[in-house]
């Protein structure tokens, strides 16, 4: 395997909520840092515009003014960052960081900023209705960034990446594979780059689907990917069986352009993945957008 033209992801941004699942996915960002060799680790809190209260003509009140709330955050933050921080070689700079912000509307904006290579959060919600009908913050965040985002599952511990697998529809890999992006990662683990289409019919092995995996193959020749065909009626458990059978660290999925997870990622197949996957899911956007 050949490593030409690495660029390193250098600072990861870890928003938070200061939650159990968050402190998870920090731990996560510290230890993934430490073995891709990135220098700094950003911890976000946007505390939110309070709610108010309102009956009939009284005007709108805060329930907490906004200075109060910035208070909430900063302490938060302070105590979450002394705690955090044992675990943290001395060679990564953390930074605390703080806004009157919706994260979904600013995600773009804090990563600008913070020049951010790479996003890593947990992801909320574990009822049957969140995931049906809310979804989560994480998925929300990936629609609404173009920086590669791992989202870690709220019982995944970190496991050095030695193996990576490439979720794939096999439709116009040229125009859509973002390949200096997963080369990134690649190039910074050392792992080895598994390529699986989960089918359901022998149907859907065609002609084109052939072309399209010679085409991939030949995208990421460097890294000596293997391709596989998972057959299986479920999606979910077609990728979570390949996952145990293969010791996958990480799954890479591709957001298309137009339409969010068009194809074999369908918004309903996503919001599975990522709410019954067994390791962390990594988000990159296509090359079509």
């Amino acid at each position: 395997m050949s490593y030409f033209n690495i660029i390193k992801m250098k600072t990861i941004l870890v928003p938070t909520d200061f939650s159990e699942t968050a402190n998870n996915a920090a731990s996560y960002a510290i230890k993934l840092a430490s073995d891709i060799l990135a220098n700094k680790i950003v911890f976000y809190n946007a505390f939110q515009p309070p709610p108010v209260i309102t009956e009939n003509t009284l005007p709108a009140m805060p329930i907490v003014d906004i200075e109060t709330m910035k208070e909430i955050s900063e302490q938060g933050m302070s105590a979450f960052l002394e705690k955090i921080k044992t675990e943290c070689p001395p060679e990564i700079e953390l930074k605390k960081k703080t806004g009157f912000s919706v994260l979904l509307e600013d995600i773009g904006e804090i990563c600008k900023e913070e020049a951010a290579d790479l996003i890593v959060m947990g992801i909320t919600g574990t009822s049957k209705i969140e995931e049906v009908l809310i979804g989560s913050t994480a998925l929300s965040v990936v629609k609404h960034t173009q920086v590669p985002v791992i989202v870690v599952p709220s019982n995944a511990q970190y496991h050095p990446i030695k193996n990576v697998m490439l979720a794939s529809d096999l439709k116009n890999v040229t125009e859509t594979t973002p390949v200096h992006l997963i080369k990134n990662l690649l190039n910074a683990t050392k792992a080895s780059l598994f390529i699986v289409n989960v089918y359901d019919d022998e149907k859907d092995i065609t002609a084109n689907k052939t072309a399209q995996q010679e085409s991939l193959l030949k995208l990421l020749q460097d890294y000596n990917p293997r391709i596989e065909f998972e057959n299986n009626d479920n999606f979910i458990a077609g990728i979570n069986h390949f996952v145990e059978t293969n010791n996958i660290d990480i799954i890479i999925t591709i957001p298309k352009k137009h339409k969010f997870f068009e194809g074999l990622f369908t918004e309903r197949h996503t919001k599975k993945l990522a709410f019954h996957s067994h390791v962390p899911l990594m988000f990159i956007h296509s090359e079509d957008l």
